[in-house]
């Protein structure tokens, strides 16, 4: 399947790296996609390394197995990349996106000698001023898309807000300001 993008997420339990991994594979579905999107874990604990993964195809997806070559990683806890080999099979011509307030050529020194595209974007910086907390996975989740290139904003923003006015049914107070902070990363992310 040439026209499937692999991506694997790494952050730690309670950062909403699964989560951001369900909803851009129900935006992708969204446009008709075939997506798939779950999550691994090791010790299930608050702050525990986790890993998600998501598939997005125009044909139908008959791999059922983990992502050992992506074509885009994020990195949710910039910590991560010390402790976790964030690169390991990242395809050169892909890139990966890590939420740091460091530069890209200040995060490419930590990568092991990865030679693709590195993107960094400060969801903590995003997060605590569109929401009032840190929950990094909104900003990135829009911080990879853009990256991706994997749908065109309007259609992605659409989605977001489908998905976040059936998530925040309860608490729509909290629905524009995620709205917010998927629209600045969309603009915040920087490349090297």
């Amino acid at each position: 399947m040439s026209n499937m993008v692999e991506i694997r997420w790494h952050g730690r339990g309670g950062q909403g790296a699964k989560t951001a991994s369900l909803l851009l594979a129900e935006a992708a579905f969204d446009t008709g996609k075939y997506v798939q999107g779950f999550p691994e874990y090791g010790p299930e604990r608050m702050g525990a390394p986790i890993t998600a993964y998501n598939r997005v195809s125009d044909e139908k997806i008959t791999i059922h197995s983990n992502i050992y070559e992506p074509d885009y990683v994020v990195v949710v806890d910039e910590t991560l990349v010390d402790v976790v080999d964030v690169t390991a099979g990242l395809k050169k011509e892909g890139a990966i996106l890590i939420n740091t307030s460091k530069s890209p050529e200040e995060i490419r020194k930590k990568l092991k000698g990865y030679q693709g595209k590195v993107y960094t974007i400060d969801a903590r910086e995003i997060s605590m001023a569109t929401l009032g907390r840190y929950f990094p996975n909104t900003p990135m989740l829009g911080a990879v898309v853009k990256v991706s290139g994997l749908m065109e904003e309007d259609t992605f923003l659409k989605s977001m807000e489908k998905s976040f006015h059936h998530k925040f049914a309860s608490k729509p107070h909290v629905i524009e300001p995620n709205m917010q902070a998927v629209k600045r990363a969309w603009t915040e992310v920087k490349s090297a």
